[in-house]
């Protein structure tokens, strides 16, 4: 098997969007986006050692490689619509990459997403996804917007994924169930677009959470000139990560990996924000509010900050 033929065998799929023009076989794919829409474009890369182990099940790891993606389409309010795949495989393993191939087109079908295009190459596992959707014009959820008084919500619960590497690192011993939930959310992440969606036009500014809670938020922070202050005692997670306090608290607050859609929004839309909830089937929790300032402050039910080690994952360190 050779490029070609793997291209064709595992990823050339019929489009199912009608504004995909052309998609693979040519040096470009054309592209036709809806009236009266902004353009999204974003790009994510999984280098294998560093982003996940190398025994990974690889269909997992083709589910996840297309959510990191699909989870910044959230952030911004949009709807995702074509990716293109790039991948360095050591070797051409064929049922690793049928097993690959099928968790992202799963994902893929689920939100109606096209593979339009890409790239392969030999080298170490490496594997990045350009994402692409769209947004009603002047309706994006921004980094920018966030004001004093706003509150700061997060979805879903938080420090899942990271409690399951510290657990496979020998630095947390997780009782089963709660070691096998954790595991299915670092390996199977579910990106927030429906959420991202129905907060347009409600939150004044977003992102998701994927390096950690505060080191996120303080990107969103910075970008709005404005500071935050996260209640550590409002954090969602499970109810046996949360029963740890301190011990486990690092997850919650810098552990990364989430996933999740942090937004910030007026007071005023707090009773919509929370009837979200119960339609998405997803938890919505208010942990903080917008200050004037600067950076991130996590504080203790006496309003005392807390100092973590580090506010989230450094990709260079």
């Amino acid at each position: 098997m050779n490029e070609f033929s793997l291209i064709e065998h595992y990823f050339n799929r019929l489009a199912r969007d009608d504004g995909v023009v052309l998609a693979v076989g040519d040096d470009a794919a054309i592209l036709r986006p809806s009236a009266g829409c902004e353009l999204l474009v974003s790009v994510d890369m999984l280098v294998s050692g560093r982003h996940f182990f190398p025994e990974v099940d690889p269909r997992a790891l083709g589910h996840k490689t297309l959510a990191v993606n699909l989870s910044d389409m959230a952030a911004m309010g949009g709807r995702a619509r074509w990716a293109t795949l790039a991948v360095a495989w050591p070797q051409l393993d064929s049922p690793w990459i049928a097993a690959f191939a099928e968790g992202l087109f799963a994902l893929a079908a689920h939100h109606q997403v096209d593979l339009i295009g890409g790239d392969t190459t030999r080298g170490p596992l490496t594997l990045s996804v350009q994402i692409m959707g769209e947004v009603p014009a002047g309706q994006a959820l921004r980094r920018d917007g966030a004001q004093p008084g706003d509150e700061i919500w997060v979805s879903g619960q938080l420090g899942l994924a990271a409690a399951a590497l510290q657990h496979r690192l020998g630095t947390l011993s997780l009782p089963e169930p709660v070691r096998a939930l954790c595991q299915q959310q670092l390996d199977w992440p579910q990106p927030r677009l429906a959420l991202g969606q129905a907060l347009r036009g409600l939150a004044s500014a977003a992102l998701d959470v994927s390096d950690g809670l505060l080191a996120d938020l303080g990107h969103l922070l910075q970008r709005s000139g404005v500071a935050g202050e996260v209640w550590a005692g409002q954090l969602p997670s499970h109810p046996w990560l949360c029963a740890q306090g301190l011990a486990t608290l690092p997850c919650l607050a810098a552990g990364g990996d989430d996933y999740e859609l942090c937004f910030t929004a007026p007071p005023r839309h707090h009773a919509a924000i929370a009837a979200l909830a119960a339609p998405l089937g997803l938890p919505l929790s208010c942990i903080g509010r917008i200050v004037p300032g600067q950076g991130c402050r996590l504080l203790d039910t006496q309003g005392q900050p807390i100092i973590l080690e580090r506010e989230g994952y450094d990709h260079f360190a």
